[in-house]
């Protein structure tokens, strides 16, 4: 027999679910805040936080010419907002990629979105003599279109309707055979590809102010659309039929997606190179902390955590190792043990 709530019980209900969403909201945002600073302050040259303070928020003519001001204001502050903005697409891509597959196991590559971004761009370094990562960035996203485009005609059934089965299977072939493709470009160009070894890592070290400037406009324009149809992938979650009885049009609202996928995933990937299990560790995480949440706000939280967790990483690349572990290394040690955890517990199912 169904259980009827009070109004009592029901407001009290709504009242916990506001008061924990707004609890997680908030401490995010302090850890991120403090992961900012840490991102800012640690690295091989010490700077003092007063120092940080005042370049940041009021530089005199005397410490603009100091190596420290150039340190914080053009190596460490673009690298650290590339790690949030880039966190923060694959966190909120990979939520996409899980809820339009219906695979709790699913990351942003699933779709090849990385291997076209890197098969591209290899192909701009190797034979276009691209160099910088403000050019070559453009590369990445036609790449990272074409794979997506091909994934989604490959996924497609008879009426343009999407099966999550045949999608995943297709995405994971074409980026094994897109992965073939760049090492045998990396083979027939050594020496232009040498350049990409750290991006092709996962490296977050030197990037600017000119990768941040032109990842942002297509990182933004995703997250605004995954919000957009958030609401309705809530309601794909629970079955095309059920979806398709509450009114989501369902071609529609999946084809957004991989648009939105595209735009962060891409843009991420052209940025900072092919990181990995972001996406996949991030809507679990989510979904344990927030319980029952509105769709927009997992979102929002998607994209903090994934924010929180590369910020983390990049600063821990740099106080393990004193050359530096790219962020992408660091992820895939704490990634993969989670990957497995995930596959054997009984809960997968229930996601």
């Amino acid at each position: 027999m169904a259980t009827i709530l009070t109004p009592t019980e029901l407001t009290g209900g709504l009242r916990g679910g506001w008061r924990r969403t707004a609890t997680v909201l908030a401490a995010l945002l302090v850890a991120l805040l403090l992961a900012t600073l840490a991102s800012i302050l640690i690295g091989a040259r010490p700077i003092a936080l007063d120092t940080v303070a005042r370049s940041l928020l009021s530089p005199t003519d005397a410490l603009r010419t100091t190596a420290d001001y150039g340190i914080v204001t053009g190596q460490r502050l673009p690298r650290t907002l590339i790690a949030i903005l880039v966190g923060a697409a694959l966190g909120a891509s990979g939520l996409l990629m899980q809820t339009v597959t219906r695979n709790p196991l699913a990351d942003p590559g699933i779709l090849g979105v990385n291997a076209g971004a890197a098969v591209a761009i290899a192909v701009a370094v190797g034979f276009l003599g691209v160099t910088a990562p403000s050019g070559y960035i453009w590369f990445g996203l036609l790449g990272a279109a074409i794979a997506s485009a091909a994934v989604y005609i490959f996924g497609s059934g008879r009426g343009r309707r999407i099966d999550p089965l045949t999608m995943t299977l297709s995405g994971v072939a074409l980026t094994a055979v897109l992965s073939g493709a760049t090492a045998i470009i990396g083979q027939l160009k050594p020496q232009s590809f040498d350049q990409l070894r750290s991006w092709n890592a996962g490296s977050l070290q030197g990037r600017g102010f000119d990768v941040l400037l032109v990842a942002l406009p297509f990182i933004v324009a995703g997250l605004v659309v995954a919000v957009l149809c958030s609401r309705s992938l809530g309601l794909l979650a629970l079955g095309d039929d059920v979806a398709g009885g509450l009114g989501v049009q369902l071609g529609r609202t999946r084809l957004a997606t991989l648009v939105a996928v595209l735009l962060l995933c891409g843009a991420a990937t052209a940025a900072a190179g092919p990181i990995g299990f972001v996406g996949l560790m991030v809507p679990h995480a989510a979904r344990r902390m927030l319980g029952a949440a509105a769709p927009a706000t997992v979102v929002s939280v998607c994209a903090l955590l994934g924010a929180l967790l590369l910020t983390v990483a990049d600063v821990l690349g740099r106080v393990l190792y004193s050359g530096e572990l790219p962020a992408g290394v660091v992820v895939a040690f704490v990634g993969a043990p989670v990957l497995v955890l995930l596959a054997r517990s009984p809960r997968l199912r229930e996601l």
